[in-house]
Parts: structure tokens; C-alpha cells; sequence
């Protein structure tokens, strides 16, 4: 599935994007009314998710996720958050790539959404997640530091 790899490769190279568009540090773990995560914190929850569901389960790379602390710790550097991400970027696509077309239909190895699905269910449900939280930290970014629209990292 070396096409779902690279969009999971680019978008987290935007995500990245995005975290050093950040003007002000501080904005990254500052919330907006009525918005109950910074983006910072959803830049954990997106590196706990990848980890967990791409890299421990179908890589069998070991982690053990706290997914209470991706919503809990504050003020971690933006240099630290990119690393964390630029990790995530090494790990996820290379394991997305080498999956069989076996593997992609099998049954994901946990029930995840509360009824069995695929994996490659389970890898676009993740794709379209990633997607949807770095629409939100985008959002974030520019009402909270007024910053303009960034030119993203094509294929």
C-alpha cells in the first residue's frame, strides 16, 4: 500500500509544517472558546494514535501508550513536538508500505470501533483522524497567532 504510505508520509511532514508555523510557543498550548484541546495536545494524540494503532500493532514496534497524558501535558518545546512527529513519519509509512494485500484484509488484530473491521479499514479510518486533527490545529494556528495559510509540502 505504498499510496496510502506517502499520504501518511507528506501529511505528517505538514503536520510538522504546521507545528514550525507556530509564532508563539506559547499559542501552541493555548485553546480557543468553546475548543477543549490545545494543538499541542493534539499533536500528542496524533503521535499516541500512530504509535498505537500502526507502529505497536501492525509494526510490532513496543509502546505503551497514556492517552490520558496526551491531553493532559502542557508546554512541551515545539523543536521536542516536531521530533516526536519526525519519528512518527520515519516509523508509520515504512510499516503501511510493507504490508501484503493479505495482510490489508485481514481482520485488524483489535477491535477498535467495537465490531471487527479491516485493516486497511483501520488505516484509512487513521488517515482521515490525522486529517481532521491537523485541520483543527491549522484552524488553531491562525486564530491564535493571526498566521496566514501555509505552503504545504506536495508529494
Amino acid at each position: 500500500m505504498i499510496e496510502l504510505a506517502e499520504l501518511f508520509r507528506r501529511d505528517l511532514t505538514r503536520l510538522m509544517q504546521e507545528l514550525q508555523a507556530f509564532n508563539d510557543e506559547e499559542a501552541l498550548w493555548r485553546i480557543s472558546p468553546g475548543v477543549s484541546n490545545s494543538a499541542g495536545n493534539l499533536t500528542l494524540h496524533l503521535e499516541g494514535n500512530l504509535r498505537e494503532y500502526i507502529g505497536r500493532q501492525l509494526g510490532r514496534v513496543p509502546y505503551t501508550r497514556q492517552r490520558s497524558l496526551e491531553f493532559s501535558l502542557r508546554d512541551i518545546p515545539a523543536a521536542e513536538l516536531t521530533q516526536r512527529i519526525e519519528a512518527v513519519k520515519e516509523l508509520v509509512p515504512g510499516i503501511v508500505a510493507g504490508l501484503t494485500p493479505a495482510e490489508l484484509q485481514s481482520t485488524y488484530p483489535e477491535m477498535v470501533f467495537g465490531a471487527p473491521i479491516s485493516t486497511l479499514q483501520l488505516l484509512l479510518s487513521l488517515y482521515g483522524h490525522l486529517n481532521y486533527h491537523m485541520g483543527q490545529i491549522d484552524y488553531l494556528r491562525r486564530v491564535l497567532t493571526g498566521g496566514a495559510k501555509i505552503e504545504f509540502a506536495g508529494l
